[in-house]
């Protein structure tokens, strides 16, 4: 997918508007549209970075960035107290649905553990 016609890159250039809660030089963040909890965020880089596998030599900051901005909006949600959760969905069977990377945070409420997903 190119750049694009990616959803969350439209965002980013803010087509349509009023969906970013917070942005920088290098990151963005808006509420998820299917929330999975009180408070469902998603951090993404400004650019287009389909997945882990992308990630190379000079974008340690970026990434390490993206959880310091992460604990930011924790702040920001009234989270840090009560607890939140950082989820990346790497890939189909992870339930990565758009692929631009991007840390999800959860909190709000008590969260189911992970892993619960076998019989």
């Amino acid at each position: 997918m190119a750049a694009r016609d990616c959803i969350f890159c439209r965002v980013a250039r803010e087509e349509p508007p009023g969906q970013i809660i917070y942005r920088d030089d290098r990151v963005f963040v808006i509420r998820d549209i299917q929330p999975q909890a009180p408070v469902h965020l998603l951090i993404l880089p400004l650019h287009h970075m389909a997945s882990l596998a992308y990630v190379g030599p000079g974008q340690e900051q970026m990434m390490g960035h993206i959880f310091l901005v992460a604990e930011e909006m924790a702040r920001r949600e009234e989270v840090t107290v009560s607890g939140y959760r950082l989820v990346v969905n790497q890939g189909f069977d992870a339930g990565q649905t758009v692929d631009h990377t991007h840390v999800h945070l959860l909190g709000g409420e008590p969260l189911l553990p992970l892993g619960n997903n076998r019989s």
